[in-house]
C-alpha cells in the first residue's frame, strides 16, 4: 500500500471519527431525551406542584408558586394592554414592565434583527403571560411559613412613585402599600446594555419586627425550540458555588421536576444560543437555589429558576430595609459578560457563553479573530487571516511532515522492489520496509500531521462561528450574508432559479442543500489528494476519489465561515505541499494526476 495514501486515508477517517462521534454518542441521546418530554407521569406532575407551595421555612426557601396566569390572550398587543406598563427605553433596550406583579416581561433587543435584513423585526425575549411564550422576570418576599403578612405576589398591581420610563440615566420606583403597616417599594435601573438593578425595600409602620426572605425568578413557561446539538448548550445554566457550572437540558428538568442547590453568590438563569437571562444575588449571600419544572400553565410547562436568601431581612419596627440583586437579559456578547463579571464580582460569568471543554483554545481564536476584524473590517477576512497564521505557526511541523512525504515519494521506487521481492512474505516485507525507513531516516506516520493538527484549529473555529453572537449577521462577500449560518444558494435549484427549496425535500432535503462554497471546499479537497498519483489498489483509488464528495455532502449543512476556512485552507496546503516537495527534488505531476483522473482506466484482461 502507498504509505502516503495509507496516511491520508487514516487522518481523514480520524477526522471524520472525531467530527461526527460526538453528533451520534452524545448529540442524538440528548434529541430522544428531548422527545420524552411529553411523557412526564402524573406522579411528576404531582411532585412539582407541591415543590411550589408558596412556603418560605427558615434554611429551605422557596418562591411562591406563580398563579395560573390561565387568560390566552389572541396577540401579544392584547397581552400587553391588559395592565398598566412603564415603558423601557435604551440603546439597547426596548420594551415595558408590567405594573401587574412589577414584572420585566416585554423587552426587544433593539440592535439585533431576526435576519440579516436591518429591516426585519427586533429580536423579542421577554414576553407577559397571556402570550403564547411567556417568559420574565420577577421579584419578591417571601414570609416564613405559618406567616399571615400580607405579601405583594405576582397579580398584585403596583404603582409608580416616581420615573415615567426606564432608561439608563433614569431609574423607575414602583410602590404598594398592603393596608397593614408594611409598604413595599421596587426600584428597576438598568444600564446602556443588558442589566437590571432592583432594590427592594420594605417600610415598616408597625410595633414589631418583621422577618422577609427576598427572592428573584425567571419563569419560561414553554418549551423553547433547541438545536439539541453535542457542540452548544441551551437551558438551565447557572454556577452556583461550589456546585460549580450546573448545564441541564429541559428534558432534565422535566424528569427531576425539581433541582435545589445552595450557594454563596453566583448566578442562574436560562440560556439561549445567542440570548440569556440570569438572576444574580449580591455575591456574599447565601441562598436556596431552584431549577424547577411545573404544569400549572396554558401550556403546561413551566420552567423557572429562582433563588431565595437563606438569612432573612428584618424590617424594624418602625424603620425599614433594603435588598438588591441584580437579573441580565440580552444578548450573550462576550466584552459586555467579561465586563459585568469585572464590574460586579459575579462569580465565573464569562461561562454564561458556552466555550466548551477547550476554551483555552476556543477563546483566544475568538480573540484573534475579533482583532483581525477591528483591522480588516471584515469577519470572514480575518478567518481568511487567522488561516494564513495557524499556516505560519505550524510551518515548522508541516515543513517537516511534507520533507517526509517528499522522500517517501523518492524512495517510491525501492519499496516497489522490496514489495516484489517478498510479496509472498508479509513479515519480511514489513521488516525490509522498517529498514528502509531507517536508512533513509523516514517517519512514515509523519504525513499525517499536516491533517491532524488542524482538528483542533477546525473545533475551535466551528465553535466561536457557532456560539459567538458576534459572527452572527456577519457578512463576507457576494451571496454569503451570515457566515455564521449554512451556504443560502444551493446547486440542486440553480442556485435559486428553480422556484423550489431542496432542502425541503423530505428524507433527502438535508443532503440537496449543497451550497457554491461547499463545492469550491470539495474541488480544492480533491485537487490537493491529486499531489500525490493515484494509488495503484482499486479499492484505495475509489476511497480517494469519493472521499471529496462526501466531505462536500457532510460540510454542506455548517457555518459557511467554516467551508470557507476549509477551502481556503485547502488551497494554502496545495501551494505548501508543492513548494515544499519541489525543494526537495520531487517531482509533483499535479496537472498531470487531474488529467489522468478523467481517463477511462482500461478494462483487465480476462
Amino acid at each position: 500500500m502507498n504509505e502516503n495514501n495509507r496516511n491520508m486515508i487514516l487522518a481523514v477517517v480520524l477526522s471524520m471519527i472525531v467530527l461526527f462521534g460526538w453528533q451520534f454518542f452524545i448529540a442524538g441521546p440528548q434529541l430522544e431525551q428531548a422527545q420524552r418530554q411529553a411523557e412526564l407521569t402524573a406522579t411528576q406532575e404531582q411532585v412539582a406542584q407541591e415543590s411550589a407551595d408558596l412556603v418560605a421555612p427558615a434554611g429551605d426557601a422557596a418562591a411562591p408558586a406563580v398563579p395560573g396566569d390561565a387568560v390566552v390572550f389572541e396577540t401579544r398587543d392584547q397581552a400587553l394592554g391588559a395592565s398598566g406598563r412603564v415603558a423601557i427605553a435604551t440603546d439597547s433596550l426596548s420594551g415595558s414592565i408590567s405594573l401587574t406583579g412589577a414584572r420585566i416581561d416585554d423587552l426587544h433587543l433593539t440592535r439585533y434583527t431576526e435576519t440579516p435584513d436591518p429591516s426585519s423585526p427586533t429580536i423579542t425575549l421577554l414576553s407577559p403571560a397571556g402570550t403564547l411564550q411567556p417568559y420574565y422576570i420577577e421579584h419578591g418576599w417571601v414570609a416564613a411559613a405559618g406567616s399571615d403578612l400580607a405579601l405583594p405576589n405576582p397579580q398584585t398591581v403596583w404603582e409608580i412613585e416616581s420615573g415615567e420610563t426606564l432608561t439608563a440615566a433614569t431609574p423607575v420606583t414602583l410602590v404598594w402599600d398592603n393596608g397593614a403597616g408594611l409598604t413595599f417599594r421596587r426600584t428597576i435601573s438598568v444600564d446602556n446594555n443588558y442589566m437590571f438593578a432592583v432594590e427592594q425595600s420594605v417600610d415598616n409602620a408597625g410595633a414589631g419586627d418583621v422577618a422577609l426572605y427576598p427572592y428573584s425568578r425567571v419563569s419560561r413557561l414553554y418549551t423553547p425550540q433547541t438545536q439539541n446539538f453535542f457542540i452548544l448548550h441551551e437551558g438551565p445554566v447557572g454556577v452556583l458555588g461550589e456546585n460549580n457550572l450546573v448545564e441541564h437540558s429541559y428534558g432534565d428538568l422535566q424528569e427531576e421536576g425539581q433541582l435545589d442547590f445552595v450557594s454563596t453568590g453566583g448566578w442562574l438563569g436560562f440560556t439561549d444560543k445567542y440570548w440569556a437571562t440570569a438572576i444574580i444575588p449580591p455575591q456574599d449571600e447565601v441562598v436556596n437555589a431552584r431549577y424547577f419544572f411545573g404544569t400549572g400553565s396554558p401550556s403546561g410547562q413551566d420552567y423557572r429558576a429562582n433563588f431565595v436568601a437563606q438569612t432573612p431581612v428584618v424590617v424594624p419596627g418602625g424603620g425599614s430595609a433594603t435588598h438588591e440583586s441584580l437579573a441580565f437579559a440580552g444578548a450573550k456578547v462576550e466584552a459586555i459578560i467579561d465586563s459585568y463579571e469585572q464590574a460586579y464580582s459575579i462569580d465565573r460569568f464569562e461561562l454564561m457563553i458556552d466555550w466548551g471543554w477547550f476554551h483555552f483554545i476556543t477563546k483566544p481564536m475568538f480573540y484573534l479573530i475579533r482583532l483581525l476584524y477591528e483591522f480588516l473590517g471584515n469577519f470572514g477576512l480575518a478567518i481568511l487571516a487567522v488561516t494564513v497564521i495557524v499556516k505560519a505557526l505550524f510551518f515548522p511541523l508541516a515543513n517537516k511532515s511534507y520533507a517526509s512525504m517528499a522522500n517517501m515519494r523518492r524512495v517510491q521506487p525501492k519499496m516497489k522492489e522490496i514489495q516484489e521481492k517478498h510479496k509472498d512474505d508479509r513479515a519480511a516485507q514489513q521488516q525490509a520496509m522498517m529498514e528502509l525507513y531507517k536508512t533513509e531516516k523516514i517517519n512514515p506516520i509523519s504525513g499525517c500531521w499536516p491533517i491532524l493538527i488542524q482538528i483542533p484549529v477546525f473545533f475551535a473555529l466551528y465553535k466561536v462561528l457557532f456560539v459567538t453572537i458576534e459572527m452572527r449577521h456577519a457578512p463576507f462577500f457576494g451571496w454569503i450574508q451570515d457566515l455564521a449560518a449554512p451556504d443560502p444558494l444551493h446547486i440542486f435549484n440553480l442556485f435559486g432559479l428553480l422556484p423550489y427549496d431542496p432542502s425541503a425535500v423530505p428524507v433527502i432535503g438535508s443532503f440537496l442543500a449543497i451550497g457554491i462554497w461547499p463545492v469550491i471546499m470539495g474541488i480544492t479537497m480533491w485537487v490537493q489528494m491529486r499531489l500525490n498519483p493515484p494509488p495503484a489498489d482499486p479499492t484505495q483509488a475509489m476511497i480517494f476519489n469519493w472521499m471529496p464528495v462526501i466531505f462536500t455532502f457532510m460540510l454542506a449543512g455548517f457555518p459557511a465561515g467554516l467551508v470557507i476556512y476549509w477551502a481556503w485552507n485547502n488551497f494554502l496546503s496545495v501551494v505548501q505541499q508543492w513548494v515544499i516537495m519541489k525543494r526537495h527534488g520531487v517531482e509533483v505531476n499535479l496537472f498531470g494526476n487531474i488529467k489522468n483522473s478523467f481517463k477511462r482506466k482500461p478494462k483487465a484482461a480476462e
